[in-house]
C-alpha cells in the first residue's frame, strides 16, 4: 500500500489546505507562458530552430536520413521523433515535417520530400503513410559536428535519451528560412532571405565588428521569399525595419503583358506573395468581380502547372495595364503585407528582439563556440592516440621482450607498466594488437600517423591559442556555405525583386477606358514632347519654341508603350495615352519623369517585348537587352546601362541577323558574330571595338548571307558580301580596320 504523503489530522479535518487561487494561476500561468516561449513557439537565434524542428532534423540524422541515403516513411520518422524527442501529436510532428520540405514556404528546404507534400493552392500534404523523406545538404551543413561534442545535450523528456539543445549550425538558417510563431504575450515573425546575401554580410561583420545596419543593407537589400514576388518598400523603410527589428514589407505579384494582337492583351500573373493561398486569392477576386468591384477587370483565370500562371484579362484592350493592376493590388491579396519581428531566443534562454546585425553577430559567436569545442574534442582524440602510438611503437622497438612477456608471465599488464613506465591504456592497446601487425612495415606506419599526429595537434593548438586564426577559420567556411548556395546556381539564386510601386491615380482608374487611336510622337531637341492625332508623314511644318527643333519623330498608338533612353543609361517608359496633345509645344518630358539633370534624351521608339535591343556606350562598351527588361512602372525609370561622366549611352540599335558591324570615330571598322555579344538585364557591359582615342560612331546588326549595306550622303546604296568583308572580320574588342570605301564621311550607315 502507498505511503499517505499528507495524513489526516486527529481532529477529524479533510485536511485541506487553503490557496489563493490567483497567485496559483499566476503561479501555474507563468509556467505554462515560459514553457511556451522557451519549448515551442520562439526559435533560437544560432540555428534558427524551434524545439520541434531541431528534434526532427535530429532523429532523421540519428536514423542516417543523409541526403545520399534512400528514402524512408514520414510515418517512421514521426514515430521516431514522437517516441525518442518530442512528446507531441503526431499530426503536429507530420506537419511541421511537411512545411520543412515545401520549396513554397523554406526558401531552402531542410528536408527532401518524395509525394505529395501540399502546394501553393493550399492543399494538405498527403498523409504521412503515402509520404517519404530525407534530409537535404542544408538539414546536413545544421549538423556539422553534432558527434564532435560542438554543442551541449540534454537528457529528452523521458531520460532514456539524449538530444541537443541547439545545433551547430553551419548555415544562417534564422534568417535564410525566416520562423513565426505565437507565444505568451509575444510573437516572432522573420520572412526568409537569400543565403549569399548573409554570407556575405557575416564575412563584413567578421571584418568590421562594429558595423551600422546601413552598411549591411548594401548585402542583404531585404527578403528573399521562396515564391518570388516584388518588395516595394524604400530602402529607408526597410533599414527602420532592420534596425529595430520591427517593422513589415509589401510585397506585390509579379506580372507582365501578354499581347494578344490586334492591340488586344491580357495580363499574367507569374508570381504571388509569400503565404498566400493562390486558389483561396482568386476566389476573392472572382468574388469582387461579381460584385462589381472591379470595374476594369473582364474575367480571371488560373492556367498554372508546375508554374503559377493567373491570367487577367481586362475589359477591354483599352484598359491601361497598370492601373488595372493597381486597382486590384489595393483591393486584394496580390499585394500582401509581410510582417517583421525578430523576437528571438538569444543564447537559447532569453526572449528578445533583435536587430540585423545583433541576429548576425550571435550566429557567428555561435560558430566560434562549435569551432572551438570541436577542436577540443579533436585535441583530445589526438591525445588519446598519441598515447597508444608511444605504446605501440615501445612494442615494435622490444617486439622479442613483449613475446615473451606475454608468454612467460601470468599477469604480463603489470610488468610490462612496470619495465617501460608504460600507463593502462598503452599496455592494453599492445595486448590488443594482432599478431598480423608484427610485421616491420608497420613500425614506419606508426612513426607517420605518430607525425602527422603531432603537426595536426600544433596546428590546433594555435587556432585555439589564436582568435585571428579562429575568426579566419570561421571566413573559410562560410565562404565555403556562400559558394554552395551561391546566386548562380539555382537554389540560391534571387527570387524576390525590388521596385517602386507606380503613382497610381485613383481617379483614373474610374475614367478607365483608352480609345485606340494612331498617334505622332514629337520631341524636341530641348526635351519636349507632344502628340499629334493621327499618323503625319510630313513634320517639317512643325514649329517649336524659339532656340530649339526638332529631334525625334515617329507614329504609335494610343495604347502603346513608349521607351524613352537617355544618355545616362536610363530607360523610362510612358503611355502613349498619356502625351500631352499636339496643339502647343507640347511639355517637358523631365514633368513626365524624374530624369537627371545632366542627362538628355538620347532616343524614343514604341515598345515591342518581342524585340531585342544592342545598347552601346560612347567609349565602345555595350550589351544585348530585351526590350521588355527596359520597361519600367515608375517614374524613376529603370538603370539598364551603368556609365559614369564622361562617358555616357550613345546608340540603341535593334538586334536582327546574326553579325555586327561597329564604326569608331576614327572611321575604323570591326565585324563579329552576334553571338560574341552577352545579353544582360544591367551592366556596364563588354568591350565593343578598341580605341586609343575617340568613341564609338556607328552599329548596325545584319545578316551575313544577305551582306552588310549602306547609303551614303547622296542616297546610293552600297553593299559587301561576306567574302568582300572578310578583311573586317574579327573577334569583339578588337581595333577593325579601315572603312571600305565609299563608306559615308558622317561615320554613319545611313548617310
Amino acid at each position: 500500500m502507498g505511503q499517505i504523503v499528507n495524513p489526516p489530522g486527529g481532529d477529524g479535518g479533510d485536511n485541506i489546505l487553503p490557496v489563493d487561487l490567483k497567485a496559483a494561476l499566476e503561479e501555474r500561468y507563468l509556467a505554462y507562458a515560459l514553457s511556451t516561449i522557451m519549448h515551442r513557439a520562439l526559435p533560437d537565434v544560432r540555428d534558427g530552430l524551434k524545439p520541434v524542428h531541431r528534434r526532427i532534423v535530429y532523429a532523421m540524422s540519428e536514423m542516417g536520413l543523409r541526403p545520399n541515403a534512400a528514402f524512408r516513411k514520414c510515418a517512421k520518422i514521426v514515430g521516431e521523433v514522437m517516441g525518442n524527442y518530442h512528446p507531441h501529436g503526431d499530426q503536429s510532428i507530420y506537419d511541421a515535417l511537411a512545411r520543412l520540405a515545401q520549396d513554397f514556404s523554406q526558401r531552402y528546404p531542410l528536408v527532401n520530400g518524395q509525394g505529395n507534400f501540399g502546394n501553393i493552392d493550399g492543399d494538405s500534404p498527403a498523409a504521412m503513410r503515402y509520404t517519404e523523406s530525407k534530409m537535404t545538404a542544408v538539414a546536413e551543413l545544421l549538423l556539422e559536428g553534432i558527434g564532435e561534442d560542438a554543442v551541449d545535450f540534454r537528457e529528452t523528456y523521458d531520460e532514456s535519451n539524449s538530444e541537443p539543445t541547439v545545433l551547430p549550425g553551419a548555415f544562417p538558417n534564422l534568417l535564410a528560412n525566416g520562423s513565426t510563431g505565437i507565444a505568451v504575450g509575444m510573437a516572432t515573425s522573420i520572412p526568409p532571405h537569400n543565403a549569399h546575401e548573409l554570407c556575405d554580410a557575416a564575412l563584413h561583420l567578421i571584418r568590421h565588428p562594429d558595423a551600422t545596419v546601413e552598411k549591411l543593407v548594401d548585402f542583404v537589400p531585404g527578403p528573399d521569399l521562396p515564391t518570388g514576388g516584388i518588395i516595394i518598400d524604400s530602402r529607408e523603410s526597410i533599414i527602420e525595419s532592420y534596425k529595430t527589428g520591427r517593422g513589415g514589407f509589401r510585397v506585390r505579384a509579379k506580372w507582365e503583358i501578354e499581347d494578344l494582337g490586334r492591340g488586344g492583351y491580357q495580363i499574367v500573373v507569374t508570381e504571388i506573395p509569400y503565404q498566400v493561398q493562390k486558389s483561396r486569392l482568386i476566389e476573392k477576386i472572382a468574388e469582387l468581380l461579381i460584385a462589381r468591384k472591379l470595374p476594369l477587370l473582364d474575367d480571371i483565370r488560373d492556367e498554372s502547372a508546375e508554374d503559377v500562371r493567373v491570367v487577367i484579362v481586362p475589359k477591354s484592350r483599352t484598359v491601361d495595364a497598370t492601373l488595372l493592376m493597381e486597382s486590384m493590388f489595393k483591393l486584394t491579396e496580390l499585394e500582401n503585407r509581410i510582417p517583421l519581428n525578430m523576437n528571438v531566443l538569444s543564447m537559447g534562454r532569453v526572449p528578445k528582439v533583435m536587430a540585423l546585425n545583433e541576429v548576425l553577430i550571435e550566429w557567428l559567436a555561435h560558430r566560434k563556440d562549435v569551432l572551438v569545442r570541436r577542436s577540443n574534442h579533436r585535441l583530445a582524440a589526438i591525445d588519446r592516440r598519441l598515447e597508444i602510438l608511444g605504446g605501440l611503437l615501445v612494442a615494435y622497438l622490444n617486439i622479442d621482450e613483449v613475446i615473451r612477456i606475454i608468454r612467460e608471465e601470468d599477469e604480463p599488464k603489470p610488468v610490462m607498466m612496470e619495465r617501460w613506465s608504460l600507463t593502462d591504456i598503452q599496455v592494453e592497446a599492445i595486448l590488443n594488437m594482432r599478431l598480423r601487425a608484427l610485421r616491420k612495415l608497420e613500425e614506419f606506419e606508426i612513426r607517420t600517423e605518430h607525425d602527422n599526429l603531432t603537426k595536426e595537434k600544433a596546428e590546433i593548438e594555435a587556432l585555439l591559442a589564436s582568435d585571428d586564426k579562429q575568426w579566419r577559420m570561421i571566413e573559410v567556411e562560410i565562404q565555403d556555405v556562400k559558394k554552395k548556395y551561391a546566386k548562380a546556381t539555382e537554389l540560391g539564386r534571387r527570387r524576390t525583386q525590388f521596385a517602386d510601386a507606380p503613382e497610381a491615380d485613383l481617379e483614373a482608374i474610374q475614367q478607365a477606358m483608352i480609345e485606340k487611336e494612331p498617334i505622332t510622337v514629337i520631341i524636341s531637341q530641348k526635351g519636349w514632347i507632344r502628340a499629334l492625332k493621327g499618323h503625319v508623314a510630313d513634320t517639317s511644318s512643325l514649329t517649336f519654341k524659339e532656340g530649339d527643333g526638332p529631334k525625334i519623330a515617329f507614329t504609335a498608338q494610343t495604347t502603346d508603350k513608349l521607351l524613352l533612353v537617355t544618355t545616362g543609361g536610363k530607360a523610362y517608359t510612358l503611355g502613349g495615352d498619356k502625351l500631352p496633345g499636339g496643339r502647343g509645344h507640347g511639355e517637358p518630358i523631365r514633368i513626365m519623369v524624374d530624369m537627371e539633370n545632366d542627362q538628355d534624351i538620347l532616343t524614343s521608339f514604341v515598345h515591342d517585348s518581342s524585340r531585342k535591343m544592342i545598347i552601346a556606350s560612347t567609349s565602345g562598351y555595350g550589351f544585348i537587352v530585351a526590350e521588355s527588361e527596359m520597361v519600367a512602372n515608375t517614374r524613376k525609370g529603370k538603370q539598364v546601362m551603368n556609365v559614369g561622366m564622361p562617358d555616357e549611352t550613345k546608340l540603341v540599335v535593334p538586334v536582327s541577323g546574326d553579325h555586327v558591324a561597329i564604326v569608331g570615330e576614327n572611321r575604323k571598322m570591326v565585324v563579329f558574330p552576334l553571338e560574341q555579344l552577352p545579353e544582360m538585364t544591367r551592366g556596364k557591359g563588354v568591350r565593343l571595338q578598341r580605341y586609343k582615342d575617340g568613341g564609338i560612331s556607328d552599329i548596325k546588326c545584319f545578316a551575313m548571307d544577305a551582306g552588310l549595306s549602306w547609303e551614303d550622303s547622296a542616297g546610293r546604296a552600297f553593299n559587301r558580301s561576306k567574302e568582300e568583308l572578310l578583311e573586317w572580320m574579327g573577334d569583339r574588342a578588337s581595333a577593325g580596320r579601315t572603312v571600305p570605301k565609299g563608306f559615308p564621311r558622317s561615320g554613319k550607315f545611313a548617310g
